[in-house]
């Protein structure tokens, strides 16, 4: 059975109130920089440290080498706007004002890099920003406007708009190093945010990855040709299908209209000219959707091969420059990802592929290298941990706990043991109904609250989430327990009712 949890024990949970460990700064007699690695739509499943089968990320495993993975880091709104915001503030959508993709961000709030900023750290940050009004709390930025493009990308900065010309990836990492290199100050601790816009649709490989994948077929996940039978009207009703959803430019049918001459040479060697009709591939039913996933998948893993080569150039960088003994490196992404599970690609849903994000944090000195954590944690708690390692205060108003502890190896008791989730984005791209709702290590109910649907999964019967057991008679106790747990939660968490209207002018199809 789930017992239920004290509002007191709650708020110690979820880190209502939290002190700095001010110990481990001294205990290496200066306060450690911090570089934050941050991708767009990454997926553990992507990443061999954690058992890909599909692709490997020599570089990322680095990081879980020499630190720690987290088996199960959550997120609060599984998009890639909310999920900034969230990590900025250390406070959920509902708080820090940021629900869905469009909305702007409200750069007076205090924000972690504020914080650090104000404590002696030289903060910098290049790359996606997402968050529509300028980055505050920052010495020094460089940001992509908007989703950004993949090759060739204009940029904002606080002198105005450049226009810089290669692989967005690799820009943004030179951008990361050359400000490492030459634009702080050596005598003061640093926090860098490295944030890419890969692999977000529509998945543009980099130059020297064009070709790699092509000479045999990436294995397909179980539930491709999932029928959503086991589940209520927003799983059926959804637009995020490889089967109807992707688009002529997502698989390279056409070209991009911003490559170099160069560029667009090596980019028609590896699709071919300009072919909208899919007529001409002579396949349809099963054997199209397999067609297209193949196109899909090894054009994302591509994708990731640069980010990974990305990460291997900054941990060279840190070894080099005789900064790695004293620097805090994390790998994460804004959330999780579909590769063709449930037949889909994107996000938003309370699902565990894109409920859970990666999360790796090498720490040498204190992070056992080679370790490993599957306690709850979120990103609603990367400003709180970023804090603490600095030893600086955490505001009480943050409601995510630092991960110092487990990153120290101990086994907090009051851990958390269920966790919050709401998803407010419809109408938008992919027509994901709104939801909220409470996952424990085994249990989670979701409830489409404008649709007034639940559904209940037995993580331990069910991994792959294919059937609700709300109705089933066998599950009545624990879906009482869950429903009480959840309305604690938002109590406890001060959510209120969302009430915004159903704007049907929405689109419905996009790519945030």
């Amino acid at each position: 059975m789930i017992r239920p949890i004290t509002r007191i024990a709650l708020a110690l949970l979820l880190g209502a109130a939290a002190f700095p460990s001010t110990a481990i700064a001294s205990q290496q007699g200066q306060r450690p920089n911090i570089v934050f690695i941050f991708s767009d739509d990454h997926a553990y499943q992507a990443i061999s440290s954690y058992g890909s089968t599909i692709n490997r990320t020599p570089n990322i495993d680095r990081l879980a080498d020499g630190g720690m993975l987290f088996r199960n880091c959550l997120v609060t709104n599984s998009i890639c706007g909310p999920s900034r915001a969230t990590i900025l503030t250390g406070k959920y959508s509902h708080l820090n004002g940021f629900y869905q993709n469009g909305d702007r961000f409200d750069g007076a709030q205090t924000t972690f890099p504020k914080l650090l900023q104000q404590a002696g750290y030289q903060t910098a940050l290049f790359g996606k920003w997402h968050l529509e009004t300028a980055p505050t709390g920052f010495d020094s930025w460089q940001i992509l406007p908007g989703q950004g493009a993949y090759y060739n990308p204009p940029m904002l900065t606080e002198g105005g708009r450049v226009q810089l010309e290669g692989y967005t990836t690799d820009l943004i990492t030179d951008l990361t190093l050359d400000w490492l290199k030459d634009g702080r100050d050596p005598d003061q601790p640093f926090l860098v945010m490295c944030q890419h816009k890969a692999p977000h649709r529509d998945w543009q490989p980099g130059p020297k990855y064009l070709d790699k994948y092509k000479d045999g077929p990436i294995a397909e996940p179980a539930t491709l040709f999932d029928d959503y039978q086991g589940r209520g009207t927003a799983a059926k009703s959804q637009e995020m299908t490889i089967r109807d959803t992707l688009t002529p430019q997502d698989l390279k049918f056409t070209t991009p209209r911003n490559l170099s001459p160069e560029q667009l040479e090596r980019w028609q060697a590896a699709y071919g000219p300009e072919n909208e009709e899919f007529a001409e591939l002579g396949l349809s039913g099963d054997d199209l959707v397999r067609w297209k996933y193949q196109r899909y998948i090894k054009d994302y893993l591509r994708c990731i091969d640069s980010v990974d080569e990305s990460v291997g150039r900054i941990l060279d960088y840190l070894d080099e420059a005789g900064l790695a003994d004293n620097t805090i490196v994390v790998y994460s992404s804004d959330q999780g990802f579909y590769l063709g599970e449930h037949g889909w690609f994107d996000k938003r849903w309370m699902y565990e592929e894109s409920l859970r994000t990666p999360l790796l944090v090498r720490w040498p000195g204190v992070v056992e290298p080679g370790s490993e954590s599957s306690r709850m944690v979120s990103n609603l708690d990367f400003a709180e941990t970023f804090l603490d390692a600095a030893g600086v205060p955490i505001p009480n108003d943050m409601q995510g706990r630092s991960l110092v502890p487990l990153l120290r190896g101990e086994e907090p008791i009051d851990w958390r043991s269920r966790f919050y989730y709401h998803y407010y984005e419809y109408p938008g791209p992919h027509s994901v109904h709104r939801h909220y709702g409470v996952r424990t290590d085994r249990y989670k109910l979701i409830r489409f609250y404008n649709l007034d649907e639940w559904e209940l999964y037995d993580l331990a019967r069910d991994p792959n989430e294919l059937r609700s057991c709300y109705d089933d008679p066998q599950y009545a106790d624990v879906r009482a327990e869950l429903t009480a747990e959840l309305s604690r939660l938002r109590a406890d968490l001060a959510v209120p009712e969302d009430t915004r209207p159903i704007d049907v002018r929405r689109p419905i199809n996009g790519q945030n």
